[in-house]
């Protein structure tokens, strides 16, 4: 005969770490993830957006009339870092909208994208070819070359942009399994979909007969 008491079993660790009302640490993990990649990827498509339209080399070219100063900015030097921070913030919000290996796949481009926006970035930062087409549009002379050219820090604004995007890409590849999808609540279960009975007037056979034929209940059961 088992010994019973009312003593209640003290609690072992691994019975206080399954309490439901303490939430799990993987849903924190989740919830944080999805609010760091959110803002690094907005914040990072942002700033590689706005770096890219600035000044990015500037220098002169010796003209007929003396010297002419000119610029380039980002976009005349390369257009690829603004266009992969498009891409990566259609990326972003496209891992929501995917499920399982989809989302992997999105999550990889958002990664790509930002690794790709700091490479352009950062090799597009001592390049004067745009400054040298716009030279030997100035000078009439398709030898003509820009001279005492000069950087600004804009190509390297843009490699930071495009940094965070790649850190919200890693985000969404180690976590974006346990985050939520929008797609859930648009699907269709199998399940029939519940027909709408009309409520039938019992003195009234005429209705009764036609709930019938509809296949209806007419006593609402």
């Amino acid at each position: 005969m088992e010994y019973v008491t009312a003593v209640p079993h003290p609690r072992t660790d691994a019975a206080e770490s399954a309490d439901p009302a303490e939430p799990a640490a993987p849903s924190r993990n989740g919830r944080r993830s999805l609010g760091a990649a959110l803002l690094l990827g907005a914040v990072g498509a942002a700033v590689a957006l706005l770096a890219s339209r600035q000044e990015w080399c500037s220098g002169v070219v010796s003209v007929a009339g003396g010297e002419l100063p000119l610029d380039a900015k980002g976009s005349d030097v390369t257009g690829v870092p603004a266009a992969l921070a498009v891409v990566g913030l259609a990326a972003l919000v496209a891992v929501f909208a995917v499920r399982r290996a989809g989302r992997i796949l999105v999550s990889a481009l958002l990664a790509l994208s930002g690794a790709g926006a700091v490479a352009a970035a950062v090799l597009g930062a001592d390049d004067s070819a745009a400054l040298d087409e716009k030279a030997a549009t100035a000078a009439g002379n398709t030898a003509a070359t820009i001279d005492t050219i000069s950087h600004t820090a804009w190509p390297y604004v843009a490699a930071a942009g495009g940094l965070l995007i790649l850190l919200a890409g890693i985000l969404a590849v180690i976590y974006g399994a346990a985050w939520p999808s929008m797609g859930g609540r648009y699907e269709r279960s199998g399940a029939p979909r519940p027909r709408k009975v009309k409520a039938v007037d019992p003195e009234r056979p005429d209705e009764l007969w036609k709930a019938l034929d509809r296949g209806e209940d007419p006593t609402g059961a």
